[in-house]
């Protein structure tokens, strides 16, 4: 039997990552994270184990944790917001520094590869810069190297369009796995598989919201703290209470259609006078493409492309998780609100399993 492959996870969240890898082979075993926020680490501890995760920052965990030995991958993604082009950019957000813990994780446990995955423009950065110095000869991180590229989801089997600048890292002693090749495209063409669409995804979805008595009924204490839950992707299935007026709007936009389509007479003043600008806000998912990125706050209509192709409401949670790839057996910990940002924070499982798959070649 091949060995196991030892990994460890920073900036973990919910483990959209972790589970990416185990989904692509059983031979990947996670015998750490770290994750700061509270109910993303008791989603975790719930799917992959009790004692796996640190439940605290990640230089609170290097200051005062012992490390874990034989690690083969060091897998993370540092938090992204400072590099959103979400509303303002900021350069000097200080969570941009994390790569730096993450670069002394790297030093502290000394593994074969590592994988960071960030928004696209993160290669464009000052710290992505920074980052790749310390490779160089006679800095702190000589010893290994990485290459990268910005990779979409959908190109991998997710029924998500979300690019992600991903970079796999090597001992220079070992030999760089490449990085994953596209095994879908639009027309499934070329030897490739066709895209997966929402269609395929919501056809094993019931179409009405019909979960609503679970959320109350099921508890989790995790670090001294009572958090709702675990529950698993079918029960994410929760509807919404909507306004007459947010339902009338929802009821003017037709297949495909956004905000623009809406009753001049029903719009608010501001939207009024805001007659340019994008055309995913209020905007219906199509049925025959991959989603738009899911985004933390997905079951918000005014957030961007998230209302159900064929009903008048926001996608459910249940929705949201199906779209990123998360297995029916993984569990969610938390507040409705938590959950979602546990959902839209991670990586698409299918993405991940293609990084997975690339390092299986030299692993």
């Amino acid at each position: 039997m091949a060995d196991d492959i030892r990994v460890l996870d920073l900036f973990a969240g919910a483990g959209g990552l972790t589970a990416g890898f185990h989904k692509a082979s059983a031979r990947f075993v996670s015998v750490a994270a770290v994750e700061k926020d509270l109910a993303a680490a008791a989603s975790y501890e719930a799917t992959f184990g009790d004692g796996v995760v640190f439940a605290g920052g990640i230089d609170e965990w290097l200051d005062t944790a012992t490390m874990p030995e034989d690690i083969d991958v060091v897998v993370g993604g540092p938090p992204c917001q400072g590099f959103s082009t979400l509303g303002k950019r900021q350069e000097e957000d200080h969570r941009n520094e994390l790569w730096r813990s993450y670069a002394r994780t790297i030093l502290a446990v000394k593994p074969k590869y590592f994988v960071v995955e960030n928004v696209a423009v993160f290669e464009k950065s000052r710290q992505f810069q920074d980052f790749h110095k310390a490779t160089e000869p006679g800095e702190f991180l000589e010893d290994y190297h990485f290459q990268h590229r910005v990779l979409n989801s959908a190109d991998f089997g997710a029924a998500q369009s979300r690019k992600r600048a991903v970079l796999i890292g090597y001992r220079r002693d070992l030999p760089f796995p490449g990085l994953p090749e596209p095994t879908h495209n639009s027309a499934g063409t070329g030897g490739l598989q066709r895209y997966e669409w929402v269609k395929d995804v919501f056809a094993r979805i019931p179409v009405d919201p019909d979960r609503d008595d679970v959320f109350d009924t099921k508890s989790t204490i995790f670090a001294g703290k009572t958090f709702a839950g675990a529950f698993a992707p079918r029960e994410l299935h929760w509807s919404r209470n909507y306004t007459t007026k947010s339902l009338e709007r929802f009821e003017d936009i037709p297949a495909g259609g956004n905000r623009f389509n809406i009753d001049e007479s029903r719009l608010p003043e501001c939207w009024k006078k805001h007659k340019t600008g994008s055309g995913d806000v209020m905007g219906r998912l199509h049925l025959d493409r991959p989603s738009v990125t899911i985004r933390t706050e997905f079951f918000k209509p005014e957030k961007g492309r998230y209302l159900h192709p064929t009903k008048n409401r926001a996608i459910t949670h249940y929705e949201a998780a199906m779209l990123q790839g998360f297995p029916l057996n993984h569990q969610f910990v938390g507040s409705k609100t938590a959950i979602a940002r546990q959902i839209g924070n991670a990586v698409p499982i299918p993405l991940g399993a293609a990084v997975a798959r690339q390092l299986l070649t030299v692993l």
